[in-house]
């Protein structure tokens, strides 16, 4: 199979798929031409499969033709499938990415000869692995509360994992260590600001 799709497509096309069951952070276990994004078997999820992972939806609608960007700057041109088991449910995610960087050069030098004026550009997914993931959501929760984690109250702290919480971050094998290592909390503490939103509810 990896054989006729590299004959078929050339060593630029590369094809993921994401078994949903398995941890976020070996989430891939079928690729070809996993060069095109520095990926292998055993590697974990992208955003799309975090998602998925994060809200559950049973009806995800498929994306086909959009850009995305691999760490090392080569811009791709991917498409999302939805693979769904004999019962309906989203079981598995299929990837396909082409490296355009090259017509994308060339179409850049065609356009600066052509061209009259400026074009809006749009800005390509980055294609991350999960730790990455993780790393940006925290980032994201410390830019929510508007102050380093050092200098947060308890509050705070609690605004920001309620964030993690929500986006989900706690859906990547041992963020919880990471977390509470980050924020100067300990595991217990971790889960009980997790927690806080379901004790409140429960007392209305």
């Amino acid at each position: 199979m990896a054989a006729g799709i590299t004959a078929q497509f050339g060593n630029d096309c590369e094809v993921v798929v994401h078994d949903l069951s398995r941890d976020p952070d070996r989430s891939i276990v079928f690729i070809v031409n996993g060069h095109v994004s520095g990926r292998k078997v055993g590697d974990g999820a992208s955003n799309v499969v975090m998602e998925q992972l994060r809200t559950q939806d049973p009806e995800p609608k498929d994306h086909l033709c959009y850009l995305t960007k691999t760490p090392d700057g080569k811009i791709l041109k991917s498409s999302t499938v939805y693979i769904r088991d004999r019962k309906g449910k989203v079981s598995a995610i299929l990837s396909i990415n082409y490296d355009i960087s090259r017509l994308m050069l060339m179409e850049q030098a065609l356009h600066d000869l052509v061209s009259t004026g400026e074009a809006p550009t749009v800005e390509p997914e980055k294609i991350t692995n999960v730790n990455d993931l993780l790393e940006g959501l925290i980032q994201q929760s410390v830019a929510l509360v508007g102050k380093p984690a050092a200098a947060m109250t308890k509050d705070d702290k609690v605004r920001a994992i309620q964030f993690l919480n929500q986006n989900g971050a706690f859906l990547i094998t041992k963020s919880g260590d990471k977390v509470a290592k980050y924020f100067g909390i300990s595991k217990y503490t971790l889960y009980s600001y997790i927690d806080i939103n379901k004790q409140e509810d429960s007392h209305d």
